[in-house]
């Protein structure tokens, strides 16, 4: 009987060890996977810091908007900042993980919005609207060298003689209830 619960004790220790063993070993694979970005080369983090902050800079923050997510310190623009780099640490291209941000977020995300119906006025309504300020200015100045042109407008008799003909014309108030 003492044979077989010193069997079983090896056993059991047997048991532990293997489990302890195969523990030991996931764990340290896990931290394997967790530190290899890390441990990466650092040409490699140069070249994918410097990727983030190409497509950063051409991306608006949502919170921000007149800043870049590269410039903004905004939390939003942080959490998209990190998709970003993972993106393109998974292997994306810049322009996969620009359409993922605008199929998200739409052309709003963008700086620079592509040409389309939608962002028309956005691209030709700066233009319009300095033509139409120009036609305006233009009317405006023609109608006053007009009016500097005509001879009435240059002598105060002529002002005052049209003021007593409008004047003549039209009923006094007390004049119109006295009727």
């Amino acid at each position: 009987m003492r044979d077989a619960s010193r069997k079983s004790a090896w056993m059991m220790a047997g048991w532990l060890g293997w489990l302890f063993a195969w523990s030991a070993w996931g764990l340290m694979q896990a931290s394997w996977t967790q530190a290899a970005p890390a441990s990466a080369p650092a040409a490699w983090q140069a070249q994918v810091d410097e990727r983030v902050t190409h497509l950063t800079e051409q991306l608006r923050c949502l919170v921000c908007q007149n800043q870049s997510i590269a410039d903004s310190h905004a939390d939003l623009a942080m959490d998209l900042k990190h998709q970003v780099r993972e993106k393109l640490i998974q292997g994306w291209s810049d322009e996969q993980v620009i359409d993922y941000m605008v199929q998200r977020y739409g052309d709003f995300v963008l700086y620079r919005p592509p040409v389309k119906a939608q962002t028309w006025g956005l691209w030709f309504g700066p233009f319009a609207l300095l033509l139409v300020g120009l036609w305006v200015l233009w009317r405006r100045l023609r109608v006053r060298r007009v009016a500097a042109e005509s001879p009435e407008a240059l002598t105060p008799e002529a002002d005052l003689q049209r003021a007593a003909q409008l004047l003549a014309q039209a009923p006094l108030r007390g004049e119109e209830s006295a009727r």
